[in-house]
């Protein structure tokens, strides 16, 4: 299908479903902004625990083999 074909079908499901108004508010709501990848970042970071992440990093297979001998 092709993407004019598809808007126009979407359209038209929209419309059939919500009735114009609806459709329109629908199609005219702002997509919800993108949070910068650096405030992403530190916000991981705070709920972080550093001990923690830095034993699941470093942990080789090797090191997991001694703590668990089976």
């Amino acid at each position: 299908m092709s993407d004019k074909d598809l808007i126009r079908k979407g359209t038209e499901i929209l419309i059939k479903n919500l009735g114009y108004t609806e459709t329109l508010r629908f199609l005219s709501m702002p997509k919800e902004k993108r949070m910068d990848s650096v405030q992403r970042h530190r916000e991981w970071q705070e709920t972080l625990n550093k001990n923690d992440f830095f034993d699941k990093v470093f942990t080789t297979e090797r090191t997991k083999e001694k703590k668990d001998p089976i």
